[in-house]
């Protein structure tokens, strides 16, 4: 399904931006693991992607600094010819209430998983705009859409990736690159295994289907929206949350 492309995945070292990176090697793709802290869990998925026969580099770069994301796609055009699907996974969060949340939190969520979506995407353009095709999957979240107490810089920044993936769909739909985003919900990932008993009860309460998602059901909707079969979708945003936001 994805023979002979090669996909940026940011954030990629863990959670859902590993299984991402692994489903899309699956489906035939090489990939660039970006990841921020943690190499040694990058390397382990370069080392899963190389054992199915595809080609893989782990690369660290923070998304939130304009500068180094430019170097790291200038680099890995040189060394691959060509990178065909970017996928913005990379994301933290800094949770609290407003009153007690202070500028840096709500800076520091901002800047990783608003301004780091588009930090690639402004370094990917002019590559995808001489390729004249392109893929690109932001990854939003069911917080961006509906809200949530305690996350207003994360569901700001995650609202902000929805605003941003239709416009670059409006700009890059004539040039054959589709843009459309994933919002996960309730998902079985480290980010959600910190929270309290009590909270996952709640949250819970609020899924439909009555069970938490798994990264995998993710990462097949990624590589559907990065393959040609998706070839009429652009600006969407696709909830993959159980029903949360109905």
């Amino acid at each position: 399904m994805l023979n002979g492309k090669v996909a940026l995945v940011t954030g990629a070292g863990r959670g859902i931006g590993r299984e991402i990176a692994l489903t899309l090697a699956s489906y035939g793709a090489d990939v660039i693991v970006n990841y921020n802290g943690s190499k040694e869990k990058a390397d382990e998925v370069v080392k899963e992607i190389e054992k199915m026969g595809q080609k893989a580099v782990a690369v660290q770069c923070s998304v939130a600094d304009f500068q180094a994301c430019g170097e790291m796609i200038t680099s890995m055009l040189e060394e691959f010819g060509h990178i065909d699907i970017l996928v913005n996974n990379a994301g933290i969060t800094r949770d609290n209430l407003v009153m007690k949340m202070t500028e840096e939190d709500f800076d520091a969520v901002m800047d990783t998983n608003l301004k780091g979506t588009f930090n690639t995407i402004k370094h990917m353009y002019r590559p995808f705009l001489k390729q004249r095709a392109g893929r690109i999957i932001n990854l939003s979240s069911v917080t961006g859409v509906l809200g949530n107490a305690g996350q207003a810089n994360y569901a700001a920044s995650k609202a902000g990736v929805i605003g941003l993936t239709k416009s670059m769909a409006r700009e890059l739909a004539s040039r054959n690159i589709t843009v459309n985003a994933v919002a996960p919900g309730f998902i079985a990932t480290d980010m959600t295994a910190a929270m309290t008993e009590t909270a996952k009860e709640a949250t819970l309460a609020q899924i439909p289907l009555k069970r938490v998602g798994e990264p995998k059901d993710i990462s097949e909707m990624v590589a559907f929206l990065a393959s040609d079969k998706a070839s009429y979708i652009t600006g969407q945003v696709i909830s993959v949350d159980g029903g949360m936001a109905i």
